[in-house]
């Protein structure tokens, strides 16, 4: 069933009256609300997340709720007339689409919200940014995957600007990703960027090429089984003896640590490194987020909480 029938283009001209206006971060958009056949909806071509998009638990979901709940956010298509390009829910357009081809056809009309007009490529990418930053997977794993991929689309210096970011934290946000691409072997490929992360918060001037090749082919023949375990790399790695068990074929985590001097074991990548990667953390954090972040009173109580600890740590060691 096509949904743009001459009673709904009248409907649309209707809407125009009763267009809503929605505010994503700088982008203020005007928008109504409808429903459209799902083969009125296109993908969009230039989409920041990468990979496969097909879940079956999000099917299960839909199937459950009787459709989609939340509608797709959409734009007129510049280059097909009558059609809309999806600007964001790609996944529930792709999972919906599949249980259509399953001969489920009650899931076939999609609720949809529709700009006014053709967003441009900036506008687009900074509304599905801003969307996608209230979501809870954008800290688990999509923040550096978006880095990369706008890079590929619009270089670094607009990345780094649609993404709030200096050019030096976006690319340490594309390191990152592009690391993760090399551990192939985990159960959860989403937890590459959780290796990643961990690998990339060791003292930098550490890992040499070497070092990151030895890391990649044991995390990949699962002789490093927790991401956690990469932390003690920040004692192995400034100790000659240890570091070169590490790398070598038999060497691992375990038997790098046994060859740490003692007075490294206690010192050495511990409490010291430990601040600093901290102190790291913090001060890669963007302003954009820090903004999001101001006045929530959870985060402040951790705060004060840490400046306790800091103060009673500071008199320890006075």
């Amino acid at each position: 069933m096509n949904s743009l029938t001459p009673a709904h283009n009248r409907e649309n001209a209707d809407n125009v009256v009763s267009l809503q206006e929605r505010r994503l971060d700088r982008t203020v958009l005007r928008t109504y609300r409808t429903k459209a056949d799902i083969d009125l909806l296109v993908p969009n071509d230039k989409q920041p997340r990468m990979g496969p998009k097909e879940d079956e638990e999000l099917q299960r979901q839909i199937e459950a709720n009787g459709g989609i709940f939340e509608p797709l956010l959409v734009e007129p298509h510049p280059d097909l007339p009558g059609k809309f390009r999806i600007i964001d829910g790609d996944r529930r357009w792709t999972n919906s689409r599949l249980l259509v081809e399953q001969g489920k056809n009650e899931f076939r009309q999609l609720p949809i919200e529709v700009t006014d007009r053709t967003l441009s490529d900036e506008e687009r990418l900074r509304v599905w940014i801003y969307i996608h930053r209230q979501r809870k997977e954008w800290d688990a794993r999509e923040k550096e995957m978006v880095a990369y991929r706008l890079v590929d689309l619009m270089g670094r210096a607009s990345a780094a600007n649609i993404l709030g970011v200096t050019v030096r934290e976006l690319d340490k946000l594309v390191e990152i990703f592009e690391l993760s691409e090399k551990f192939t072997s985990l159960r959860d490929p989403n937890a590459a960027i959780t290796w990643s992360r961990e690998l990339m918060g060791v003292s930098k001037k550490l890992l040499t090429p070497s070092v990151l090749e030895a890391v990649v082919k044991k995390v990949n023949a699962h002789r490093i089984t927790s991401s956690k375990d990469l932390r003690k790399l920040r004692a192995i790695l400034p100790d000659p003896v240890a570091r070169t068990q590490f790398l070598s074929d038999q060497g691992d985590i375990d038997s790098a640590m046994l060859r740490l001097e003692p007075k490294a074991k206690e010192s050495k990548g511990g409490l010291s490194e430990d601040l600093e990667a901290a102190m790291d953390s913090m001060k890669s954090v963007p302003w954009t987020t820090l903004q999001e972040l101001k006045g929530n009173p959870d985060l402040l109580k951790q705060i004060e909480e840490a400046e306790a600890l800091l103060k009673s740590l500071k008199n320890a060691l006075s």
